[in-house]
């Protein structure tokens, strides 16, 4: 299909729409779910992965990525392209009426560290973690202009960079302006999906950049990075989810950005 640009994003993207059907319990995607929680745990725990500033490019309104990061970071920085995101972002942050209701998750989250009597204490650190809540658009050398961030210790970026990009030459380039925001020695992670062609919101349909594992580590190679880690986790329900998205599998991806002397 035609690529999505981000006027249609700023004035169609329905986030609650986008929560509903992508990062709701219940809705036989629980297995991709908590295949990204675990993920993340591993990651962020026992991975050993932290430190002052994890920055989240493309956080839209979804924040399954960071429970676990919020336990190994001082302060995260959110980001997103529309309005209608950073706003659904800030309900949850300031626990407005209306606002996605993330405690499946967050139990989720807590029974995989070990401490599933502490969901609400879950849900107030990562919202005293999350400092910022800033506009990003990852095709700028500056993502975050005119916003200009001390470098971060960790990137995390959960399927944005696909959306984002019309062609693989635009995804290699926003991987690099990403990494600006990085310090050396620094870590990227990237939850991404691969073969999606097409991904629908509500009665919205969104186009979406259809990947393969090798063309997503030489992006990442490419911008200066190592491989750390990269597991892929195939769709066993594409035939059920074939009027909503297209793709076959979702990865999940750890570099570190490479130290030159």
């Amino acid at each position: 299909m035609e690529f999505t640009g981000g006027e249609t994003y700023q004035s169609n993207f329905d986030p609650k729409a986008y929560l509903a059907t992508f990062c709701s319990f219940g809705t036989g995607r629980d297995g991709t779910l908590n295949f990204r929680l675990q993920k993340c745990l591993k990651t962020f725990s026992s991975g050993g992965i932290g430190g002052h500033t994890l920055i989240d490019i493309g956080t839209g309104p979804s924040i399954y990525q960071l429970f676990s990061a919020c336990e190994s970071f001082k302060q995260i920085i959110a980001t997103d392209f529309t309005e209608r995101n950073r706003q659904e972002l800030e309900r949850w942050l300031k626990k407005e009426p209306g606002a996605f209701d993330w405690s499946v998750a967050v139990k989720a989250v807590c029974e995989l560290e070990g401490n599933r009597e502490k969901p609400i204490e879950k849900e107030e650190k990562l919202r005293r973690t999350i400092k910022q809540v800033l506009r990003c658009d990852v095709t700028k050398s500056n993502p975050l202009d005119p916003v200009v961030l001390p470098a971060a210790d960790c990137l995390i970026t959960a399927l944005c960079l696909e959306t984002a990009c019309r062609d693989l030459g635009v995804y290699q380039r926003a991987i690099k302006n990403i990494t600006t925001l990085l310090k050396p020695g620094g870590h990227l992670v990237i939850i991404g999906v691969l073969g999606n062609t097409f991904y629908k919101v509500g009665q919205q349909t969104f186009s979406c950049l259809p990947l393969d594992e090798q063309s997503v580590i030489n992006a990442v190679v490419d911008a200066g990075y190592s491989i750390k880690e990269i597991e892929v986790f195939p769709i066993t329900y594409i035939a059920s989810q074939a009027h909503i998205a297209d793709s076959y599998a979702y990865f999940f991806l750890v570099a570190k950005k490479e130290v030159h002397t």
